[in-house]
Parts: structure tokens; sequence; C-alpha cells
């Protein structure tokens, strides 16, 4: 996870506990986590609406191609070059 160690986290968790505080640690975890649980929600979302966007653009060039009896040779078709 981003190339941090166990020895870094203990290290990180040390420095947070001498600047907030001991009493107010808690609270600053859990808004931490919760914060990084709705970024991960919007992200998930943005990608599942992208993947959705390019499903549907992907079907409409497959309707018009198949409309005109055209499509794009594969690249296993492609004769190879010498």
């Amino acid at each position: 996870m981003f190339g941090i160690g166990l020895p870094e986290l203990i290290v990180i968790a040390i420095v947070a506990l001498l600047v907030v505080g001991p009493k107010r640690l808690p609270d600053l975890a859990k808004s931490l986590g919760q914060g990084l649980s709705e970024f991960r929600r919007a992200a998930d979302g943005l990608t599942t609406s992208v993947k959705e966007t390019l499903k549907e653009e992907d079907g409409e060039e497959t309707g018009k191609e198949g409309k005109e009896g055209k499509t794009a040779p594969a690249a296993d078709d492609a004769p190879p070059k010498t």
C-alpha cells in the first residue's frame, strides 16, 4: 500500500499520537476512515459510469457497422509483416 511498511506506519502512528493527543486520536481515525470510505464509493461510482458510457458507445459503433455490413479486420487476420 503506497510502499509504506509496518515500521513507517508505527512511526506515523506515534507522531499522530504526539500531535493530536490520546483523547482526540480515535475521533480523528474514525473521521479519516469515513472520508476514505466516501472517496472510495465516489471513485467506484465514477468508474462504473465511465464503463457504462464506453459500453454504450461501443454498442452504437457495432450497430452502425452491422447495418453497413462492414467490420474492421481483426488483428489476427492481418498478414504478417516481413
